[in-house]
């Protein structure tokens, strides 16, 4: 039965107040400065991505700071590499003096964990901190360029951290504590930090866990490679207690490295708006993560741009995104700041914290699994409180699905506004978000975002938009947050392969996506590719293939893949094992590989189920075949092409399909 993506959706949200959003304003401004009658969003959206001057707009729109202007008639020119334009050339400015704008004594950062300890800082309190972290950065060598790695909680500190080091000109990398020994080198061996910071100890689960032998491990291991200079220990949270490592000389505590700075007053670095200043991961889903650079002027426009014109936010709001520092959505997060906001970190199990930690809360950032949790839990959210103050929450991450879109705007409130958004770490914005001058659809996504030329093609490259076929999503023009590229990678081979490789010069983003003419709405489908996503956390099959490398002598092959039939809630993983002539996959080996992912990358890696199986497809070059295998198990009949060198062994994955009689249960968990 073929799916009507034409249908008219159920109504479930229309803006109250629309005249006076921020959005509504930039359209104003725009029409005034340029004399244009754009009438609604969508042909604000229009003349975003048809004019470069609409970057510069938005600059005057968010009062970027800025030592030298952007020249209006130079706002794009060619790049080092062909398919990244170098943005406003000439223009100098520093992220972190934009995110830290706002100095008075207002609120600036809630800080909350599951011991229920919660501290307030001021705006003025945190550009202090900033100050005070700068200084030690600078008098202990840290140069414009300079990477600084850390292992951390959403925090305090790490805001701290990240905002020095983008006073400083430092480039900043974060992975969240629960990442495994080996995904951690896997990304910091690659970009070579001069600096690390680690938590000691976190508290998660109503548990304490020590973290000193993994940041042991981690920076003895960095430092053989040359580049690590000095180790930063925080200090825990749950005692307060500060445990250098007596054994490694490189190591000092937060404490003693903040002593070693000189008071001195706090310099923003000014720099290039593509100066190089966050590095994210990709999924890793062939070998190692791919190190992607962000510059710091495209993350700051970017991300300030979804949360102030998307989520509409402003100094009133009250913002709580439920992340991790290893997901975008923290860095994300950031610019909440620089819209005047306060931010609440919480860090922590999601379901420990008092209630209270959420009622004052304006803008909840989250996920559909934690929605999907919520409901299975039997929760009734306005019975534990008002939410009075709640009107957006703002979900990604996975697929919001049409009745979890209904059972969320039912169960917070109808005058919720409920923000379903799709982008990607790759380019850490969105592609299609939400806004508050358009209703919202039952498994809709509202609009494509801002300045972002988002098509639907086919495989062949033709726009099917308009026929509200699912395609490719694509991104046909130029944007300021496209990543410089991949660490190491100088020829731009790498990063022409992940992006470029379908359409050549046009961004091809991985997921399939339609539009509903009717509502002009948009609906994520999927991943067309074979990274995996259960529960919203993204990862690849290569670092799970990394794992099982320790079991070669009985283990001859795997395939690691996705499975979402049509009524699964989420994305549950498989891992299917082929073992050596005279091994069989035991009880026992099965717990040893998922303790064995489960150390090295972290719990959400660990497959929910493990198969043996007798042969693993593969393409005549010699590749594995994940997303054959992935549409099969998933429900697609599929006819095998030309490239599949072994075509049989594909019929020995339609029985999975009903996995339930595999495993001879009623359900299977996800």
């Amino acid at each position: 039965m073929k799916t009507d993506y034409a249908a008219q959706p159920k109504l479930l949200w229309t803006p109250p107040q629309p005249n006076q959003a921020s959005v509504e304003v930039l359209r104003r401004d725009i029409n005034r400065k340029h004399g244009l009658n754009l009438a609604n969003y969508h042909d604000l959206h229009k003349y975003s991505v048809e004019n470069y001057a609409f970057w510069l707009d938005l600059w005057d729109h968010l009062g970027v700071i800025s030592s030298v202007s952007p020249n209006p008639n130079k706002i794009i020119e060619a790049g080092p590499l062909s398919e990244v334009p170098t943005w406003f050339p000439g223009a100098r400015l520093n992220y972190a003096e934009n995110i830290l704008r706002r100095r008075d004594d207002g609120v600036a950062v809630i800080a909350a964990g599951e011991d229920g300890v919660v501290r307030s800082y001021t705006f003025r309190e945190l550009h202090n901190l900033v100050r005070e972290m700068t200084a030690a950065l600078r008098a202990n060598g840290l140069q414009v360029g300079d990477r600084v790695a850390a292992i951390v909680t959403n925090s305090i500190n790490a805001v701290v951290i990240s905002l020095a080091v983008a006073s400083a000109g430092g480039v900043f990398s974060s992975t969240a504590p629960d990442m495994g020994t080996q995904g951690i080198l896997d990304r910091y061996s690659q970009i070579q930090p001069k600096l690390v910071f680690s938590e000691t100890e976190v508290f998660y689960g109503g548990r304490a866990i020590d973290l000193l032998p993994k940041a042991r491990e981690v920076i003895r291991d960095l430092k053989k490679s040359g580049s690590l200079q000095q180790a930063i220990l925080l200090p825990s949270r749950v005692s307060g207690r500060e445990s250098p490592l007596l054994d490694v000389k490189e190591s000092t505590t937060l404490s003693a490295f903040l002593q070693s700075g000189d008071n001195r007053p706090l310099k923003f670095e000014q720099l290039p708006f593509s100066q190089p200043l966050f590095i994210l991961y990709s999924s890793g889903t062939s070998g190692k993560p791919k190190c992607i650079i962000h510059s710091a002027g495209g993350v700051l426009l970017q991300t300030w741009k979804d949360l102030r014109l998307a989520n509409n936010m402003g100094p009133d709001d009250t913002y709580l995104q439920y992340t991790t520092t290893g997901w975008m959505m923290w860095t994300l997060m950031l610019s909440g700041l620089a819209c005047g906001s306060r931010l609440v970190l919480y860090d922590g199990s999601p379901f420990h914290p008092s209630i209270e930690a959420y009622l004052k809360v304006t803008v909840l950032g989250t996920s559909p699994r934690f929605l999907s949790e919520v409901q299975g839990r039997g929760i009734n959210p306005l019975k534990l409180g008002s939410f009075a103050s709640l009107r957006v929450i703002f979900c990604t991450g996975a697929v919001l699905t049409p009745p979890m879109f209904e059972w969320t705007q039912k169960a917070f409130g109808n005058k919720l506004h409920l923000i379903s958004t799709s982008g990607g770490t790759d380019i850490c914005t969105s592609f299609v978000t939400g806004s508050a001058v358009l209703p919202v659809y039952s498994g809709e996504i509202q609009c494509k975002s801002l300045g972002m030329k988002v098509e639907v093609f086919d495989p062949v490259g033709n726009n099917i938009e308009h026929t509200g076929h699912p395609g490719e999503l694509v991104c046909t023009r130029p944007h300021v947050s496209l990543p410089l590229g991949f660490w190491g990678d100088h020829a731009g081979q790498k990063f022409r392969d992940a992006y470029f490789n379908m359409y050549p010069g046009i961004w091809r983003q991985g997921d399939f996506i339609v539009v509903n003419p009717k509502t002009k709405g948009l609906m994520i489908l999927g991943r067309s590719d074979g990274v995996l996503n259960p529960s919203g956390v993204r990862f690849g099959s290569g670092e799970i293939y990394t794992v099982l490398e320790q079991f070669s002598k009985t283990i001859d092959d795997s395939l690691c893949v996705g499975q979402r039939r049509a009524h699964d809630k989420d994305e549950r993983v498989l891992l299917f094992i082929k073992m050596r002539p005279g091994h069989k996959l035991t009880k026992s080996l099965i717990e040893q590989i998922r303790s064995a992912i489960r150390k090295s990358l972290s719990a959400r890696h660990v497959p929910s189920y493990i198969f043996e199986i007798e042969e693993i497809p593969y393409t005549v070059n010699g590749k594995k075949i994940e997303i054959a295998v992935k549409q099969i198990i998933s429900g697609s009949n599929l006819q095998p092409s030309g490239t599949v060198a072994n075509p049989e062994s594909l019929k020995l994955y339609y029985k999975f399909r009903e996995i339930e009689k595999v495993l001879g249960i009623e359900k299977a968990k996800l």
